[in-house]
C-alpha cells in the first residue's frame, strides 16, 4: 500500500506541474488562518512552472520532507530571540545580511532598549552605532525605531498575529510576517528566501526565482502530496477496519518547519556555489536542476 500511495503522490505532483505549464495559477494556501494574500501573482511565462521531462521529474515531496525532518529534527530559525518583538526586529534586521551578524548586535540592542517602549524612545544616532556592523546603519536604525513606535501606536506594543497588520508595519514584508507568524505563533506558512528558492528549484519543485511564485508552486505540490497521502491512509484504514492496532500518521506537512529545514539545508549542504551533493541526504531523489555535472 505504501508504494501505491507514493505513486499516487508522484502522479499528483506531475499533474500539478503539467497544469502549471499551461498557465494554471492561483493564490497559495496555508496556515490556520488567512495568510494575507495581498499582492498579485503574475501570470507571465517567466513566472509559471514550466513542463518537466522525465529526466527533470520533481523530487518526491513526501520523501524529501521525511528525510529533511530526520536530518534536521529541531527545525528552528538561527536568529536569537526571547519573544515575538525580538524575533520581529531581528528578522527585519536580517535583510541583506546574515543571521550570525544580526545575532552579534541584538544582545546590545535589546539590552540597551528593551521592548518596543525602549526602542521607540531610543536616540537614532546611538542605535545606528550598534547596528553599524550590519551595514546601512542609518536606514536600519530608522526602520526598527519606526517599527517599535508603530507597534505602540497601533497595537499597544504587542506583535499582532495578523498578516495584513504585520505587513503594514515599517520594514515588514510578506516573508518577515510569515517568519514571525510561523515561528512564534505556530502557523503553517512557507517563508521563501534565497535558500528556499535555490533548493526548491534544484529539486524540480519550481522554475521561478520570484518568491511569491516559488511559494505558490511549492505549497501546491505539498498540498497535492498531502492529499494523496491522506487518501491512501483512508483506503488503508478501510482495509484494516476493526483492527484495534491500526494507526495512521497525520499526513499534513508543517510548511513552517519545511521552510526552516530547506533554509538550513541550503546553508549547510545545497550551497549556491559548489553544492555538496555527495553528502546530501536527498542525492538519490534530486534531479539537480541547474547544478553542473
Amino acid at each position: 500500500m505504501g508504494t501505491i500511495v507514493t505513486d499516487v503522490a508522484r502522479i499528483c505532483v506531475l499533474a500539478h506541474l503539467i497544469r502549471a505549464s499551461h498557465g494554471a495559477s492561483g493564490p497559495p494556501r496555508g496556515g490556520r488562518r488567512g495568510a494575507g494574500n495581498r499582492g498579485r501573482g503574475g501570470s507571465t511565462k517567466e513566472q509559471r512552472v514550466s513542463g518537466v521531462s522525465s529526466a527533470d521529474a520533481p523530487a518526491d515531496v513526501r520523501e524529501v520532507v521525511s528525510r529533511l525532518r530526520a536530518e534536521y529534527p529541531r527545525a528552528r530559525t538561527e536568529l536569537d530571540f526571547r519573544d515575538a518583538f525580538e524575533l520581529l526586529v531581528a528578522t527585519v534586521l536580517s535583510a541583506q545580511t546574515t543571521d550570525a551578524r544580526v545575532n552579534s548586535v541584538t544582545p546590545e540592542l535589546f539590552g540597551r532598549w528593551a521592548g518596543p517602549e525602549g526602542l521607540a524612545g531610543a536616540d537614532p544616532a546611538e542605535v545606528e552605532k550598534v547596528l553599524k556592523p550590519l551595514g546601512m546603519g542609518p536606514t536600519r536604525a530608522a526602520r526598527v525605531i519606526a517599527l517599535a513606535r508603530a507597534l505602540l501606536a497601533d497595537h499597544g506594543g504587542e506583535v499582532p498575529d495578523d498578516q495584513d497588520a504585520l505587513e503594514a508595519l515599517p520594514g515588514v514584508g510578506r516573508k518577515t510576517a510569515f517568519v514571525v507568524r510561523g515561528v512564534h505563533f505556530g502557523r503553517s506558512l512557507l517563508a521563501v528566501d534565497t535558500h528556499v528558492t535555490r533548493v526548491a528549484g534544484r529539486l524540480g519543485w519550481t522554475r521561478s526565482r520570484q518568491a511569491r511564485t516559488v511559494e505558490h508552486d511549492v505549497v501546491a505540490l505539498v498540498q497535492s502530496a498531502d492529499a494523496a497521502a491522506e487518501e491512501g491512509d483512508a483506503e488503508e484504514g478501510d482495509a484494516r477496519e476493526g483492527d484495534a492496532a491500526a494507526e495512521t500518521s497525520d499526513p499534513t506537512t508543517d510548511l513552517t518547519a519545511l521552510s526552516l529545514r530547506l533554509i538550513l539545508h541550503g546553508r549547510r549542504v545545497c550551497t549556491a556555489r559548489s553544492p555538496h551533493c555527495a553528502e546530501c541526504t536527498l542525492a538519490d531523489l534530486c534531479p539537480r536542476i541547474g547544478v553542473a555535472a
